[in-house]
């Protein structure tokens, strides 16, 4: 299984980093690196009217969930992956299936195929 190691509860690291550093930026981007789609979109609303900006990153999947939430922080889910088309993750699928099949490491490599950039542009 490929998941995500924990490294503490964002909640209360994000909190601490907004408060350390209150005073010393014009705007807060908050980039939320996790697993789970759930996690994301909490943190996007408990931070709602505290960042400019909160998106998720991890699942390289781009989500069309993007808004404006209630007191004006920008959100999405995913921006997505910037890399070539046909694989996983950017990687060679067959080397990403056989990984998940048989639970053994392999070499990376990257896949064949188009290259696509995705992302978000917000105007704060």
């Amino acid at each position: 299984m490929m998941g995500m190691e924990y490294s503490g509860n964002p909640f209360e690291v994000t909190d601490r980093a907004l408060d350390r550093n209150a005073g010393r930026y014009d705007f807060a981007v908050v980039d939320m690196h996790a697993e789970a789609t759930a996690e994301k979109q909490a943190l996007g609303y408990y931070l709602d009217g505290r960042a400019a900006v909160v998106f998720g990153t991890h699942t390289h999947v781009q989500t069309a969930d993007e808004c404006i939430l209630p007191h004006g922080t920008a959100y999405i889910t995913d921006l997505g992956m910037c890399g070539p088309e046909g694989g996983i993750l950017g990687t060679d699928r067959e080397v990403i299936l056989r990984r998940m099949t048989t639970g053994l490491p392999q070499k990376f490599t990257v896949a064949n195929g188009e290259i696509r950039l995705r992302g978000a542009i917000v105007e704060i």
